[in-house]
């Protein structure tokens, strides 16, 4: 465990997320406030020149110095956010400035550690910096990332990822997720817990915690298929396979099966699946229930069904779940 003093460096351009610049910042200051002053992190923000930044919700922000004035410096850790536009047909894409790649790229050089947050990582990869490397971002812009870089292995699904001393972070809170496993890795376990506390966040969500929620899937393109997901929804507890839905919407098993993967890209039972956790993980998070009784609910029939479908989905258990997600009053089911 270091103890040294540690300069992180944040890339600031016009247009980029709000909290992409200043969530990392607040977990950084409140170790050190932690610590009572003793080593820790020293933030800089870092543009082009030092004039004003204005960042996408309409701040402006000050930088602290020019790239020009960081390069020569030793970095521990190079912190990318990133920045978005919303197309007329509502689609989210994740924006990258050559010149902002090209500055990226020369600092990574000279950085122990390189991390990027949110659509950050858009940069990371047009810079080089994700080739080989298995990534995440976010969900909206995980698609656009696979696209548009071949060369990087794009998992959609984990708040954030480690590849060596390359980490991606996926969208909006989750950067503090990221924030607090670096200090976790930089000056221990109990340091990070202590920050999270001040910040009434859980320590710490695993970085294969999914980003994603069912509901959240954006609407599909055929009204079968919207009629198969309400139909699921409204039956979750009960018995579903694949021959039962092909017979609800009148197709074949095969032809089901191709329609989901078009549609929603997955298969029907994965999709059944998907849809009975983030049932029973609500359960989890605002009940006492037992597992016995939550995996009865929502169609899993047994403990060891519901505990394997946790791990697939959310590499973690429904009862280690419930204990960093709790957000009711009492003690955890078994």
């Amino acid at each position: 465990m270091h103890t040294t003093e540690r300069l992180v460096v944040i890339v600031l351009f016009d247009g980029v997320d709000l909290l992409d610049v200043t969530g990392p910042p607040e977990v950084f200051a409140l170790h050190r406030r932690d610590q009572n002053a003793a080593a820790g992190y020293t933030v800089l923000l870092a543009a082009e020149t030092n004039d004003p930044v204005t960042t996408s919700a309409g701040v402006r922000v000050l930088p602290d110095a020019t790239f020009g004035e960081v390069a020569g410096r030793s970095i521990d850790t190079l912190l990318v956010p990133g920045s978005v536009e919303t197309g007329a047909d509502g689609r989210v894409r994740a924006l990258t400035d050559p010149a902002v790649v090209t500055r990226v790229r020369e600092l990574a050089t000279a950085s122990r550690r390189i991390a990027s947050v949110c659509v950050g990582a858009h940069i990371l990869a047009a810079a080089g910096l994700l080739d080989g490397k298995r990534a995440t971002t976010h969900w909206s812009t995980a698609a656009q990332l696979a696209e548009e870089h071949p060369r990087v292995r794009v998992d959609a699904d984990p708040i954030f990822i480690r590849e060596g001393e390359v980490w991606t972070g996926a969208g909006i809170s989750s950067c503090l997720d990221l924030s607090l496993a670096l200090v976790s890795e930089d000056f221990g376990e109990a340091a990070a817990l202590r920050v999270a506390r001040q910040l009434v966040m859980y320590l710490k969500r695993p970085s294969g915690q999914s980003q994603f929620s069912v509901p959240l899937e954006p609407p599909s393109t055929t009204r079968r298929i919207e009629d198969l997901r309400h139909h699921i929804m409204d039956r979750i507890g009960e018995r579903l396979t694949v021959a039962d839905l092909a017979a609800y919407a009148h197709v074949g098993e095969r032809q089901l099966t191709r329609i989901f993967k078009s549609e929603l890209g997955t298969t029907p039972s994965s999709y059944i699946e998907s849809v009975r956790v983030e049932r029973a993980r609500s359960r989890l998070e605002s009940t006492d229930d037992t597992l016995e009784r939550i995996a009865s609910a929502f169609g899993f029939n047994t403990t060891d069904t519901l505990v394997r479908a946790f791990r697939r989905k959310l590499g973690t258990t429904p009862t280690e779940y419930r204990m960093r997600f709790r957000t009711g009053l009492g003690a955890a089911g078994t």
